[in-house]
């Protein structure tokens, strides 16, 4: 006769890790999916004029750099002012400031990138022409000649209202 041997009770099995794997990677996937790159935090105020003839300017290899003007936002106006102010990356900036703001990107592209280069300048539409012709003169002195203004899709004759 054979003999029946009782389990051993309070013993708990032992936990399958088969699908640990796949559970990690799918936490992966999902927070390279939903993750938001960290663009400039906007500081001054920028309501773009419009235009009538676009084009898109495609942010490939990140050869395209950010300048933007205009009176600086509301929670910035005590220690700042209304007037018209620039904005590199995430600091105001003098005039003075641009060129070297442009030669540090231009470093920091890859070799095959640098002579791709734009500068594409964010201007507030109430922006006096004086500072965006300074800030093309700093551009000329370094030899960024590639300039792009961004503006808004619409009837070029509503910037006069």
């Amino acid at each position: 006769m054979a003999k029946f041997t009782k389990k051993k009770s309070g013993e708990l099995p032992a936990v399958s890790t088969a699908s640990l794997p796949d559970i990690v990677f799918m936490l992966l996937f999902f927070f390279m999916t939903v993750t938001v790159m960290k663009d400039d935090e906007l500081m001054v105020e920028n309501v773009l004029p419009t235009a009538d003839q676009v084009q898109r300017l495609d942010k490939k290899d990140n050869t395209v750099v950010y300048i933007y003007a205009g009176k600086p936002h509301p929670r910035y106006q005590d220690k700042y002012g209304t007037a018209a102010r620039i904005q590199l990356n995430d600091k105001f900036a003098g005039v003075d400031e641009v060129a070297p703001y442009i030669l540090a990107e231009r470093a920091e592209m890859r070799q095959e990138l640098q002579p791709l280069m734009t500068t594409a300048l964010k201007v507030d539409k109430e922006t006096n022409m004086g500072l965006i012709s300074d800030i093309k003169q700093e551009l000329r002195k370094v030899n960024a000649l590639k300039v792009n203004y961004t503006t808004k899709e619409g009837d070029a004759m509503r910037n006069l209202e």
